[in-house]
């Protein structure tokens, strides 16, 4: 499934790759989140995608004390990286408001 720009200006797109900090990227969705923002993670290669993974583990702990549940669908993306094709694995993130109806403009549609 490839993305168009259209959908990649809505959507908060985190670009994750192996070096990134998984308690910084899992401090982004957590945020993004709170404030309606629909969220995608990007990853190229195996330790982009354990990064990736782990942020969204550790975002469920920011999130789940003030109700809000996450989870993730993953998809494949088709991406140019330097003028070469890749695969990209995306995550996106869906929250679950479970202590009660969040207010609409805490609704985050996709």
């Amino acid at each position: 499934m490839t993305t168009t720009q259209d959908t990649i200006s809505e959507v908060g797109l985190l670009k994750v790759s192996s070096k990134s900090s998984p308690a910084s990227v899992a401090g982004a969705i957590a945020g993004m989140v709170k404030d309606g923002v629909p969220v995608e993670i990007q990853s190229v290669g195996a330790g982009a995608v354990n990064q990736a993974v782990k942020a969204i583990a550790i975002s469920r702990g920011f999130l789940s004390p003030i109700g809000i549940e996450v989870a993730c669908i993953p998809n494949f993306a088709d991406i140019v990286i330097d003028g070469e094709y890749r695969t990209a694995i995306r995550f996106r993130i869906v929250p679950h408001y479970s202590t009660g109806v969040p207010q609409s403009e805490d609704v985050v549609t996709f």
